[in-house]
């Protein structure tokens, strides 16, 4: 599938900033066999006075940019051509829990793919025994590490609602899971929660979703979203995984993705300093198009 990419991200601050330093994550990725970036530009308005760009720990790719001069705004927009495969679902290649510990325990690579940084507790995922319980009982009847994952997705998709207003951006996974509401953010963040609990790899991960609109009704542009879903370590022999727990289904064809870390604050949009008073609005908006 070839797909064009439009984001606009727009903050409009209540008095003037300056001196303000921003980390931009937004920048489509290119992955071996599933995603390829055939363009991708990115601009700012105001135009900033210093730019640059870096890849981080994961493999993410983060543009910097600083402003000395007092402004008002600052619009950040992407436009991207991004070919993604449509792979056909692998047998599931995954051990039995058991199992991969003994795996995980034979495994001595600290590289930036282990699976052992996606083990522990995180800045935004601490690790609960609440939700631990709950991944335990999800997965009562689950023979492998894969089947359980999704299991465990499965549930959370049953079991919460999705409700844009119950929860902000820095929402502790405990407090959306007490809730049982939320965002695609908080239910990857309590499905990580959940696997890390039970000793399974997890990782967070960012991009756009295509969503197609109900039969008869038109597509509407910017109508799409910016998305987050799970990156499950299944083994050696099976490798990552990605399921999607807000749309109960694997990672698939209308996933594009971003970037991934051990939860939100490693491939937040954007975050930064900067020098003011009062509040600023923040507004978003996504297009995913199939280029025909």
């Amino acid at each position: 599938m070839l797909y064009d990419v439009n984001l606009d991200l727009n903050y409009v601050y209540q008095e003037w900033i300056h001196g303000d330093r921003h980390h931009v994550r937004v920048l489509t990725a290119s992955i071996e066999r599933m995603q390829r970036v055939v363009v991708a530009p990115l601009t700012f308005a105001p135009r900033p006075d210093y730019r640059s760009s870096f890849t981080d720990f994961f493999g993410n790719v983060v543009t910097s940019i600083g402003y000395r001069d007092h402004h008002g705004h600052l619009d950040v927009r992407l436009t991207a051509r991004v070919g993604v495969e449509d792979v056909a679902p692998q047998a599931d290649l995954s051990p039995a829990l058991a199992e991969l510990r003994a795996e995980l325990a034979g495994l001595w690579s600290v590289g930036a793919d282990s699976p052992h940084h996606f083990l522990g507790a995180s800045p935004r995922v601490p690790l609960d025994p609440a939700i631990t319980a709950y991944a335990r009982e999800c997965i009562a009847d689950a023979r492998s590490v894969q089947a359980a994952a999704f299991a465990l997705g499965h549930a959370i998709h049953r079991d919460f609602v999705y409700d844009g207003g119950a929860t902000e951006v820095d929402t502790p996974p405990l407090e959306a899971f007490t809730l049982k509401r939320g965002v695609c953010q908080d239910f990857a963040h309590v499905m990580i929660a959940g696997l890390r609990g039970i000793g399974v790899p997890a990782a967070y991960v960012s991009g756009f979703l295509r969503t197609i609109p109900p039969p008869g009704e038109p597509r509407l542009e910017g109508a799409d979203a910016m998305h987050a879903w799970v990156r499950i370590w299944c083994g050696r022999h099976a490798g990552w995984v990605e399921f999607d727990p807000t749309n109960a289904m694997a990672a698939g064809p209308d996933h594009i993705t971003i970037g991934h870390g051990r939860d939100y604050s490693d491939i937040s949009p954007i975050i930064g300093v900067l020098r003011t008073s009062g509040a600023h609005e923040t507004r978003q908006a996504v297009d995913v198009a199939i280029v025909d």
